[in-house]
């Protein structure tokens, strides 16, 4: 893989220049974007992906749900549906996603729905569910045809988009500079023992704009496994050989904490939103003991298997009130 990005390297500055003008006639009013009469919160990143958006969205769930009737509204990566659709009971990752499905299931109290034209997608969100106060957008700061009120961008500690280069040789979706559309910037996967003093080196090497707040956050793993019918101690794993198994960006966090562990374990990792076949399912459900992330957990037909669990993470921001502050503020302003 790393070949191929040096052979494509000649081809960098032609995408360069393609997204560089296309944010720039954006800009400049001469491509449209449309603005709505109601908060929209937008999370995403500049990079191709692994920065922790759907924890992002669940805490700003969390955050708003009790007060505000809300929805979410992302692209349904993988799933095999086209257009406009709204999650309802039975659905599946291949109808809606991976990732609005872990949603689904997580919030009864929400409108969860997958459209790749953002524009169509808000306007028949409204038009399903007028009384909708808030949308969150999920994987949509390059979607420029909808202007959120609201930008959370993402970037991954041990990837930060200000060491990236774009595509196809760089992991970058647009130019560094398109980081100023934020209103705030969140470094996540921080490990805990991070200290005030490397955290303004990394402000420094992002040059926030004068407007724009940097946060940082991190994962904090659940010591609870859940399986589709029960659930038991992370302990319960030690002394234990079990499978693991990622169809994530970046498992490195996961696997890390699992051998600090000092677990014994073998890892059949996947990639990103994979589909699996059925042969590999028969393979992982031969495994007398799955541990997968919660993303993974629908697409490997847990309710056939109660040897199949999932582990729970949650985010954790440093300077947590100042951030939902921010948030809230905007949402009551708006």
């Amino acid at each position: 893989m790393k070949l191929f990005r040096k052979i494509l390297f000649p081809f960098v500055p032609l995408y360069y220049a393609v997204v560089f003008l296309r944010n720039k006639f954006y800009d400049w009013s001469i491509y449209k974007s449309k603005t709505y009469e109601f908060p929209l919160l937008c999370v995403g990143n500049l990079s191709v992906g692994g920065t922790g958006k759907t924890p992002m969205i669940e805490y700003l769930i969390t955050l708003l749900d009790t007060k505000y009737t809300l929805a979410t509204l992302s692209r349904g990566y993988g799933r095999k549906s086209k257009g406009f659709l709204i999650a309802e009971p039975n659905v599946t990752s291949k109808d809606i996603g991976d990732e609005p499905l872990q949603i689904f299931n997580k919030f009864k109290n929400i409108t969860v729905a997958v459209d790749a034209d953002r524009q169509q997608g808000l306007k028949l969100l409204k038009e399903y569910k007028p009384s909708l106060e808030v949308i969150l957008l999920d994987d949509a700061y390059q979607h420029r045809k909808v202007t959120a009120g609201f930008n959370i961008l993402l970037t991954a500690y041990h990837q930060l988009y200000c060491d990236g280069i774009v595509l196809p040789s760089g992991d970058l979706r647009e130019p560094k500079s398109g980081s100023k559309r934020a209103q705030v910037i969140v470094v996540t996967k921080c490990p805990d023992h991070l200290n005030s003093t490397q955290k303004d080196k990394i402000k420094k090497r992002l040059k926030p704009a004068s407007n724009q707040t940097v946060f940082f956050s991190s994962i904090q793993y659940s010591q609870k496994l859940v399986s589709s019918i029960s659930s038991r101690p992370l302990t319960d794993l030690k002394g234990i050989h079990f499978t693991l198994v990622t169809g994530i960006a970046n498992p490195t966090p996961l696997v890390y904490y699992l051998a600090e562990m000092g677990l014994d374990f073998e890892h059949l990792k996947f990639k990103d939103h994979h589909e699996f076949s059925t042969s590999e399912l028969d393979l992982i459900h031969s495994k007398s003991l799955v541990v997968t992330t919660e993303k993974d957990f629908s697409r490997l037909n847990p309710d056939t298997n109660d040897q199949i669990y999932y582990l729970p993470i949650q985010l954790k921001i440093d300077k947590a009130s100042e951030f939902e502050n921010l948030v809230e503020t905007y949402v009551e302003e708006f």
